[in-house]
């Protein structure tokens, strides 16, 4: 089986279920491990369907709002610049992801929605010992972003290419961004 047919049979046993499903489940079933299942559900996200982590499991989320995948590269002085333009135009920061070579897609949840969350998640960078996910791909990587419309994530994107953050997809990578 390939990864695209196991990313589309993921996603259908999503849908079909009446309850959040593990990614222990998910990895049982199509007889990988759990970091394949993570990696396969942040390549769904990435084509555009809203899979939600909850502690329970993954669910399909089919509100009316939009999402884009948008490959940025910047300084970590910048972070917090990036992350505010999305915020400022009302937009929702799902999650961050980097496409590393060897390791493959390596992601990480961050739900900000608003300036206060961007200034609480600037200080615990700041207060920990970790970097930013995007130092291990020499700053290349990628924000999955909700918004209310398509005009908003246009505005967003005109927004990163005005400020230099927008990068330009290459064709090793895995997955076709809008």
């Amino acid at each position: 089986m390939s990864g695209e047919e196991r990313r589309n049979l993921i996603l259908q046993t999503i849908i079909d279920s009446k309850t959040p499903v593990s990614g222990t489940a998910l990895a049982g079933k199509f007889n990988v491990s759990r970091q394949v299942i993570v990696q396969d559900i942040a390549l769904i996200r990435a084509n555009g369907k809203n899979v939600v982590s909850t502690n329970r499991g993954y669910i399909l989320d089919d509100t009316d709002a939009l999402r884009r995948v948008f490959k940025v590269i910047h300084s970590d002085e910048e972070t917090e610049d990036e992350l505010n333009l999305f915020v400022d135009h009302g937009a929702k920061v799902i999650d961050v992801f980097v496409y590393h070579k060897v390791y493959g897609v390596v992601s990480a949840e961050m739900n900000i929605k608003s300036r206060m969350d961007v200034k609480k998640y600037m200080e615990s960078l700041k207060s920990g010992s970790s970097s930013l996910l995007k130092n291990v791909t020499s700053g290349y990587h990628y924000h999955t972003i909700e918004a209310e419309s398509v005009e908003i994530l246009d505005e967003i994107q005109e927004c990163l290419w005005e400020k230099g953050y927008l990068a330009k997809l290459m064709e090793h990578e895995p997955v076709s961004f809008g």
